[in-house]
């Protein structure tokens, strides 16, 4: 049994993803939320996190279909910021700007999803509302087209508002 572990930025907890005697391209971004101190029973074998270094290395853990998906999504973040510096934080990509966290963003089961949101307008809003799961979260279905131009206005409306202009527009 390996379990991926991470702290999920919007609820703040830790975040345990169990993979058992299933192939990898099965397991891949199962994820469960789970507070610290539950989901883990001992009786059922040891745990092991799954560490990455890289941005690579994690989008490498992932199934060719969604490793594409992260790659682009990458891209599409990098084209808005190409400035931008990438780590790992919370076990999953993280994009930097002047050495502060701008952007995370990760693969799951059935899904993708970018944290966190930033202020928006109305407008905006209401054309973000489907894949809106959380005062901080979007989540992308990955059995639907991602909608990427979405994503660089997010990373864009981010970029604006750290840069000192809290205009909600998108």
């Amino acid at each position: 049994m390996t379990c991926r572990v991470g702290i999920d930025p919007e609820a703040g907890f830790r975040r345990l993803s169990l993979h058992q005697a299933i192939p990898a391209h099965d397991a891949r971004g199962v994820g469960q939320s789970t507070p610290p101190g539950t989901g883990n029973n001992e009786s059922k074998g040891s745990l092991v996190a799954e560490q990455f270094a890289t941005i690579d290395q994690y989008i490498g853990s992932f199934p060719e279909d969604v490793q594409v998906i992260l790659q682009e999504v990458r891209r599409r973040i990098r084209n808005v910021v190409p400035e931008a510096g990438e780590t790992i934080s919370y076990q999953i990509p993280t994009i930097t700007l002047s050495g502060r966290y701008l952007v995370y963003f990760a693969g799951w089961k059935h899904h993708i999803s970018v944290y966190p949101v930033p202020a928006l307008d109305d407008s905006f809003e209401q054309e973000l509302a489907p894949y809106r799961v959380g005062r901080g979260t979007v989540r992308f279905p990955l059995n639907k087209p991602i909608p990427y131009g979405l994503i660089e206005r997010l990373v864009a409306l981010l970029v604006q508002q750290r840069n000192g202009h809290p205009e909600r527009t998108g």
